[in-house]
């Protein structure tokens, strides 16, 4: 992985406008919300073998195909809804997909039951502590953290949630602080993460 960016900021943030913005305002922010941790589980799981800017230049149109990630809507979805995923262009088509999110939206629901939040359940999953990250090589793939993450929820029956997934689905939601710390956002996220 390349160094920071002469302005300090990762290097993944590229030079893609739409990168550069996901990276300066939202990836890394601690996300408290069940809907919006709900969405970026299920565009992480999108991403899978695919580039985040792929996603990111599909999210509009994941967000009216899957009602917004409202919860009870997806996890109600049947066979007429899935046909109609399956033949939307503006969503990655990919049926396997299609199908874990719908029934992570279910599986969701049973966590809000059984733990009063999803965002209380994978949050008890992380430490407060602070990472340095000095470079982009010091940034795992996975960690042990989203590895007992990745096999609590597919024990609960949650799809695409491999480790890799699993933890980068961390990073985007703020669970760690992965920024590099020449990065000015990683101050911020620190003071956010409190």
């Amino acid at each position: 992985m390349p160094e920071p960016r002469a302005d300090g900021r990762c290097s993944w943030a590229g030079s893609d406008p739409l990168m550069e913005a996901y990276h300066d305002r939202e990836w890394g922010v601690p996300m408290h919300d069940d809907r919006a941790l709900f969405e970026l589980l299920s565009l992480e799981g999108a991403q899978a073998g695919l580039s985040w800017s792929t996603i990111l230049k599909r999210r509009e149109g994941y967000r009216r195909a899957f009602a917004q990630f409202d919860l009870q809507s997806v996890a109600s979805f049947g066979d007429a809804d899935l046909q109609r995923l399956l033949a939307d262009t503006e969503i990655i088509r990919n049926r396997q997909k299609i199908i874990a999110t719908i029934g992570n939206a279910q599986r969701v629901l049973d966590l809000q039951r059984e733990h009063g939040s999803f965002d209380r359940f994978v949050w008890s999953f992380v430490a407060n502590a602070s990472l340095v990250r000095q470079t982009m090589t010091d940034i795992p793939a996975l960690t042990p953290e989203s590895t007992a993450l990745s096999k609590a929820l597919k024990k609960r029956g949650f799809g695409f949630v491999g480790p890799t997934i699993v933890y980068a689905f961390m990073q985007s939601a703020g669970l760690v602080n992965d920024h590099v710390v020449t990065c000015p956002a990683w101050s911020r996220i620190e003071a956010a993460r409190g």
